[in-house]
């Protein structure tokens, strides 16, 4: 046997046995379509031509591979990021250990969430006893400050009343009445991750707000970070900024402890997140802030007809995009940017000026959730860099008239061209015409990599194969610095690997 106690080997090496390829030849040969080596090379070439790509990119009927999550992964991740708060899926088990492995596996964080599993009766009945049993044990095992409350799939076919059946929990005693519980019904089979995160900050608004009247005066913002995989260091430098400016102010859903914990010997389920208290206290904030247009739409009109001020960002990364937002906290507080900030500004322009020479004319696909796309074709315009392919799954046809409008104006966006609710299988189609040098997404990016040979560069959610880089900023200056040299470094390793075949240009210094 290849495997043995004395010498435990991983999958890569274990794999290479004789004894597993001949498995594999098996599987294919036996299981899978039984079509000789030459025929299919042959129509896989076929799929790589204009011909094809036209099919491809008029298809309607089906999604292949999409660059998106579900609605109540959103709604969980946002959940999160309060205060003592219990993330409750109202729905399938199943369901629910996709959300948790999905984002453990990007932030190597165990991630609560638990579920009522409702199974085929409550399809039939409803789920309204699995509301109540659930929410008395979730409340009497794990002793949350708030439960926050989304649907699945299941839930949102059958019509359950989130608000009646948590009313009739507290009624039937199976909750205390004054413990909060916010909702968002969340279908899996409309919109996207994005969505469900917008829904589920409006639904822990609104359960604080209601019924109160908002004090006018106070000169404190609010800040919402949007889904972001790298959300952990990005509140965080959100955070420094704003403690060097002076600025009051409040994170809504704030995931930079829950995702990030330390072992230290200390068990936390809760750790950090938004106070409750401060949730309630936002509503009397000057502005409220959303990081991500496309992560906070509903949650801005509702708080803009409180009668606070409200503005939204394309994922703020890079010089002009810091730039902006800044300038927008500063006119909102009155509060000046420091010395130190326009020396962060300074050290990035002079970093690109610096490296500028590797990056410019570089060209581009890049795929992901509709404000990372935007906020990342505009940096690499920034860095001399050529966005070709600009890709959004969840993007809309407003997403794919701002991406236009952005690429027209630099000459280096010239032949970029936004692509909205189209998936990676469509992306295979573009990067096969119309070759670029790098692809900047996340770790499903590898396939194309492989097949095609191009570069992946991991920048966005969810990055699997990689460890940790959900613990370093993209938002900011600091952030932008962070990302230039992820480019940079892919830039020059693929350099140094190509120049290293002929031993010509294999330079120390670049």
């Amino acid at each position: 046997m290849p495997q043995n106690a004395e010498k435990i080997k991983d999958h890569v090496s274990l794999f290479a046995e004789p004894e597993y390829k001949e498995l594999f030849e098996r599987k294919a040969t036996q299981f899978e379509c039984g079509h000789s080596p030459e025929t299919v090379a042959k129509q896989a070439d076929y799929t790589k031509g204009w011909e094809y790509r036209e099919k491809n990119l008029a298809r309607q009927a089906v999604v292949i591979n999409p660059a998106k999550a579900c609605q109540p992964l959103g709604a969980a991740f946002a959940a999160a990021g309060f205060e003592g708060t219990l993330v409750y899926t109202h729905g399938s088990q199943g369901c629910t250990a996709y959300f948790r492995s999905h984002l453990t596996r990007h932030f190597k964080e165990p991630t609560a969430i638990v579920s009522d599993s409702m199974t085929e009766d409550a399809a039939v009945f409803g789920g309204l006893n699995n509301m109540v049993e659930g929410l008395s044990n979730a409340y009497a095992l794990y002793k949350p400050k708030m439960i926050a409350v989304h649907t699945t799939c299941m839930a949102e076919v059958i019509g359950d009343d989130l608000h009646a059946f948590i009313q009739g929990a507290k009624d039937k005693g199976s909750l205390p009445q004054e413990i909060p519980v916010p909702f968002a019904h969340t279908p899996s089979f409309v919109g996207s991750h994005v969505v469900g995160y917008d829904l589920m900050v409006k639904g822990v608004l609104s359960n604080f707000w209601e019924g109160k009247t908002r004090t006018a005066g106070s000169s404190k913002i609010n800040l919402i970070p949007g889904f972001d995989g790298y959300a952990v260091a990005n509140v965080r430098e959100l955070k420094r900024m704003m403690d060097a400016m002076g600025v009051e102010y409040t994170v809504i859903s704030d995931v930079s402890d829950i995702f990030d914990t330390p072992t230290d010997g200390k068990y936390r389920m809760f750790d950090g997140g938004t106070k409750l208290e401060d949730v309630a206290a936002a509503l009397d904030a000057k502005a409220t802030i959303g990081m991500q247009r496309w992560c906070g739409e509903k949650t801005l009109d509702y708080v803009a007809k409180t009668g606070q001020e409200t503005a939204s960002f394309r994922y703020p990364l890079g010089v002009s995009a810091t730039d902006e937002f800044l300038m927008k906290v500063s006119e909102l507080t009155g509060k000046p940017i420091p010395a130190s900030l326009e020396l962060e500004r300074g050290r990035l322009v002079d970093a690109i000026a610096d490296s500028i020479q590797w990056t410019h004319g570089k060209t581009f696909a890049i795929y992901g959730d509709p404000d990372f796309v935007l906020g990342m074709s505009r940096f690499v315009m920034e860095m001399g860099g050529e966005p070709v392919h600009c890709l959004s799954t969840n993007g809309t046809k407003d997403w794919a008239a701002e991406m236009t409008d952005l690429l027209a104006t630099s000459p280096h966006g010239a032949g970029g061209k936004a692509w909205a609710a189209k998936d990676l299988w469509a992306m295979r189609s573009l990067i096969a015409t119309e070759p670029v040098d790098f692809v900047i997404g996340n770790s499903y990016g590898k396939y194309l990599e492989r097949e095609f040979g191009v570069p992946l560069i991991r920048l966005t959610f969810p990055i699997f194969d990689r460890h940790h880089h959900h613990r370093f900023p993209t938002m900011g200056y600091q952030g932008g610095l962070r990302v230039l040299v992820t480019i940079l470094d892919k830039i020059l390793d693929t350099m140094d690997v190509e120049s290293a075949k002929t031993g010509i240009s294999y330079d120390l210094v670049r």
